[in-house]
């Protein structure tokens, strides 16, 4: 039996080279595999255009590691952090802060609402000691894309350090560090690198990491620590994730002969066309506007039908090969698709077969929301 298609926006569908580069075992401490951490590192720095300004430190665990890692790092803990929050994730980063101590400042918007710079500026203005701002890129839990480039320009303008969580957009949404003035930029194997999951990293300035030095709260998360221990070492401090290693760099071989960064956002693209096109003919309305909608992932109302339930239309759909997401949004019922991992658009036009084919047999006729 073929494993399910995963419409999600991590863990996701891999290809078969990408699984079989788990079959061979690494020694942590072999030269062969500092070598390959090595190459990967620095692959992960120019896929961002970063070789110039910034180094990558890669760490055991989900993205949500690093990204605590890095606040963790490279926030002092006199430091004052600005979230600009347009979702879950965005929600994240404000528990993060609390549990380690950081004072908070929430800029709210709405979850179809992307951040405001103008909004952000004047907040920074209105209160000098703010030092940071955590972006999120793109919120997950909705889809929706912040503009970082101007959100820079903004932190920049008012001499602020900016930290992005670029978990689900990084390798797919332009991200220039040469004109983009960014501190530490997050992201993860299991995402649109199309590796599997296991292993976070922070880009960031090299010469913010040196200044970090005795700052973390933590041991494991000590992204300083890390760093410095690699540089001496070329090894991980403590057992790496070898086998994700393993296959996050024949993932980024395969998104390199696949044309990188633009050819990969022109395939979640089309992917993201096929599915919203698909979806509103059989009647779906979509959460986000079409301009602040991320090729990533689509949240979609729910239908209205009183034959509609999410538990039992996900049991269906997974019985026809696919595999989706249960909505983020607490006070709209919704559900979501991920169009990105190693598939292209006839996948997403069976899956919309497949979402259709599971209502009928539910008896829900009205696929609207109210």
């Amino acid at each position: 039996m073929n494993d399910p298609i995963l419409l999600t926006p991590g863990p996701l569908t891999t290809s078969t080279a990408t699984k079989e580069a788990m079959l061979s075992d690494w020694g942590s401490w072999d030269t062969a595999f500092n070598q390959l951490t090595a190459s990967v590192c620095s692959d992960l720095v120019d896929i961002a255009h970063g070789s110039d300004s910034h180094v990558c430190v890669p760490l055991q665990g989900s993205g949500t590691f690093a990204v605590e890692a890095a606040i963790g790092t490279l926030v002092p803990r006199s430091g004052k952090v600005l979230v600009p929050h347009n979702g879950a994730y965005c929600e994240r980063v404000v528990r993060i802060l609390g549990y380690l101590g950081r004072e908070a400042v929430v800029l709210p918007f709405g979850d179809d609402q992307p951040a405001d710079p103008a909004l952000i500026g004047q907040a920074l203005a209105d209160d000098p000691a703010i030092s940071h701002v955590v972006q999120v890129h793109c919120e997950t839990g909705t889809g929706i894309l912040n503009p970082l480039s101007r959100i820079a320009g903004i932190v920049a303008s008012h001499g602020r350090h900016l930290i992005v969580d670029a978990m689900s957009s990084y390798a797919a949404i332009p991200i220039d560090l040469r004109s983009m003035p960014i501190d530490a930029l997050i992201a993860a194997s299991g995402k649109c690198l199309e590796g599997v999951p296991g292993m976070g990293f922070v880009i960031t300035r090299r010469k913010v990491l040196e200044s970090a030095s005795g700052r973390a709260h933590s041991l494991a998360m000590d992204l300083h620590d890390q760093w410095i221990y690699m540089q001496k070492t070329g090894q991980w401090r403590f057992t790496p994730p070898t086998h994700v290693v393993a296959a996050l760099r024949v993932a980024i071989d395969q998104f390199k002969a696949e044309g990188g960064q633009v050819a990969r956002l022109t395939r979640y693209a089309e992917n993201c066309a096929t599915l919203v096109s698909g979806m509103r003919r059989l009647g779906f309305k979509t959460f986000l506007d079409d301009e602040v909608q991320a090729p990533i992932i689509v949240t979609f109302h729910s239908p209205a039908d009183p034959a509609y339930s999410f538990a039992d239309f996900y049991q269906r759909v997974r019985q026809k090969g696919f595999i989706l997401y249960p909505g983020k949004l607490t006070q709209v019922d919704t559900f979501r698709v991920g169009c990105i991992g190693a598939i292209g658009a006839d996948t997403l036009r069976l899956a919309v077969t497949a979402v259709e084919s599971s209502l009928r047999e539910m008896g829900v006729t009205r696929f609207a929301p109210d």
